[in-house]
């Protein structure tokens, strides 16, 4: 039956059974530590992560399946949420044609052109609304559209400023080249306008497309070297103000997810409530977000013992969800995942490591109860690493995105599915 189920998928024979959600009255907002819907309930975020920042600036997985079906699953799942990813180069060229794309896509990505051309092919195989006119901003709207009419929202995240995978130290793409300490290898694509410009053309984008709930001002900031360590992070301070107020100023609906330094693992600066990010110009719409790994440096887990690496997730980024205070807020887990398959039987097809990591960030989360998007639906890429239809074995999906990679994931996540706690 499980061969017959993968066969059909391949063909594009069969759609997932979903239940469509009615999507919670719109607008959300903040309150506290709380996201809640336009009638004051508690809205839960379980979201999953679906790039869109990549080379050929569309969402990923269409060379597999058609749009609908790759939805119709994420809505299956019981997400109430996508983290669409997207990049600056994409913001501010919203008129690039889907096969322009591709073809471009080759040279940046360093892969033959003609492997490009057949991918393209493919994509629009599974999906013939694909024209030569449709641009990769339609394919955006679609994904958005698509998603909202199944009941799930869509969390606009800016992940990088050249279209490219992320993130390493040397990319470019880790703090503004404003900022202080300027270097090259962290910070020669990330324009501080381009990304303020791209922030203000999104956000007016999103103001057509009611599913569009909240936008990340931008993923992962790091420091490298000098840049933040001598000046008390005063630039993250600057430029996300800016970045806060000007998305707010432009799709006042919009929740405002601002994550800390050193890959969105530290929100140490605003502890010291004298200090606190000024959120007035986006008031009753601040979200913080944090990541987290097995390998995040951040929390190191030297000791192999969970109620430390619980403490650290508190101390680095988790106290703002302590009540009265001048920086709490509501916090998503906004990256978070393990290699799907590898490892060893006991463990769920997890590595010893990812599996011990899991369950205690499952236990931290389910004592707070927070919002969480994770990383990643998809089980392929176009290209990555120069290899076309290259797989991710950390994918929820399997290469073939007919369904999950490891059936087991679902249910290693336990009560993060429930909301459990209530203003």
């Amino acid at each position: 039956m499980a061969v017959l189920h993968h066969f059909l998928a391949v063909l594009g024979l069969l759609t997932p059974v979903i239940h469509a959600a009615v999507p919670p009255p719109l607008p959300l907002h903040s309150s506290s530590r709380w996201i809640l819907d336009a009638n004051n309930n508690r809205v839960k975020l379980r979201c999953v992560n679906w790039a869109g920042h990549m080379e050929t600036n569309v969402p990923e997985g269409l060379q597999h399946q058609s749009i609908d079906y790759i939805v119709d699953w994420i809505a299956a799942q019981n997400f109430t949420c996508v983290r669409l990813t997207y990049s600056t180069d994409h913001a501010l060229n919203p008129d690039l044609p889907v096969a322009s794309s591709f073809a471009a896509a080759a040279t940046a990505a360093g892969v033959p052109a003609a492997d490009m051309t057949a991918l393209y092919n493919r994509a629009v195989s599974h999906n013939p609304w694909i024209t030569p006119s449709t641009t990769t901003r339609d394919v955006f709207a679609a994904a958005v559209d698509k998603l909202f009419a199944r009941g799930v929202l869509t969390l606009l995240d800016n992940h990088v400023s050249k279209a490219s995978w992320c993130c390493n130290i040397n990319d470019g793409n880790g703090w503004w080249d404003t900022g202080f300490g300027y270097n090259p290898w962290n910070s020669r694509y990330f324009h501080t306008q381009n990304w303020l410009d791209g922030l203000r053309a999104m956000a007016a984008w999103s103001r057509s497309h009611r599913g569009v709930v909240a936008m990340g001002l931008r993923n992962e900031i790091r420091e490298f070297l000098l840049q933040g360590s001598l000046n008390g992070r005063a630039d993250w301070f600057r430029y996300v103000k800016q970045a806060g107020d000007l998305v707010h100023a432009t799709n006042p609906d919009v929740l405002v997810v601002v994550g800390g330094t050193q890959s969105s693992t530290d929100l140490l600066h605003v502890r010291d409530e004298s200090k606190m990010l000024d959120t007035s110009g986006w008031a009753g719409k601040h979200v913080w977000e944090m990541h987290a790994y097995s390998f995040t440096v951040t929390y190191p887990d030297v000791f192999e013992n969970c109620d430390i690496v619980k403490a650290q997730y508190g101390a680095f980024v988790g106290f703002v969800l302590e009540q009265g205070k001048a920086y709490t807020g509501p916090l998503i887990l906004s990256e978070f995942g393990v290699g799907m398959e590898g490892g060893e039987v006991q463990y769920q097809g997890l590595s010893e490591k990812d599996d011990r990591y899991l369950k205690c960030l499952v236990s931290y989360m389910r004592g707070n109860d927070a919002d969480w998007a994770v990383w990643a639906i998809q089980g392929s890429y176009y290209v990555r690493d120069k290899k076309v239809d290259s797989d991710e074995t950390w994918g929820l999906m399997n290469h073939d995105w007919t369904d999950w990679r490891n059936p087991a994931f679902p249910g290693m996540l336990g009560d993060m599915w429930k909301m459990t706690q209530q203003p």
